[in-house]
């Protein structure tokens, strides 16, 4: 759905809640990861939708996608409860250095991030859709490898698919703290500068009348370029 200039395109609204496709590089609130800055998601949907706005989850700063927010505090907790539960399928896509497995689960404990050193279980699943061979010497190899994954993250902990990527050695693209830098490279010389997830699809529960939604995000901009790599040369 297009959004006049500076607005957040709206996926989905009603009475209480709103879907909302968060642009990659915006932080969702002020934190101590923000460094002074001063543009957030929170207020831009606060000014934009003239009411109180309660992020019922988060994203990455540089993420994009779906984010699901509450307009009272009742729908706010009744989502929190179900994102809590597992209840809420939270599909991603992102693109990754090397071939992995067509499908593979990456299951290991994570901290919380800055502060928070205790770790908890972390489990993503993955699904390969496409892979891609550049023409770009890597390391020892003549060429580099990519894939394009579906990504269903069933816990929710800290930077979880960033750095499960890692743990794997088929690191994200485009994450400058998680990532390879020699294959972002790669992609910066291709024009695209963003890191390669983005939220596409939620799925969950109407607190008010318990129907089940299902809200996508098509990619768009550099995400999309990216795709069009996949498909002019992918397998």
């Amino acid at each position: 759905m297009n959004a006049p200039a500076g607005e957040v395109p709206v996926l989905y609204a009603d009475d209480a809640l709103a879907v909302v496709d968060k642009p990659a590089g915006v932080a969702m609130h002020d934190s101590r990861l923000t460094g002074g800055e001063s543009d957030f998601l929170v207020d831009r949907l606060r000014a934009q939708f003239g009411r109180p706005v309660f992020l019922a989850h988060r994203l990455d700063r540089a993420t994009s996608g779906c984010v699901l927010v509450a307009f009272d505090r009742a729908s706010a907790a009744a989502l929190g409860e179900q994102l809590m539960s597992r209840e809420v399928d939270k599909q991603y896509l992102a693109v990754c250095r090397g071939w992995p497995e067509p499908a593979f689960v990456v299951d290991h404990p994570l901290d919380g991030g800055p502060g928070k050193p205790q770790k908890k279980p972390a489990v993503t699943e993955f699904v390969r859709l496409a892979t891609l061979e550049l023409p770009v010497p890597a390391g020892a190899f003549p060429t580099s490898r990519y894939a394009l994954l579906r990504a269903r993250p069933t816990t929710g902990r800290f930077r979880q698919i960033r750095r499960h990527l890692k743990h794997a050695s088929h690191h994200l693209i485009g994450d400058t703290s998680h990532g390879d830098g020699r294959h972002n490279r790669t992609f910066r010389a291709l024009g695209i500068h963003r890191m390669l997830l983005h939220a596409e699809a939620l799925a969950f529960r109407h607190p008010g009348d318990g129907g089940r939604l299902r809200i996508e995000a098509p990619p768009t901009g550099e995400f999309a370029r990216a795709l069009a790599l996949f498909e002019a040369g992918g397998a």
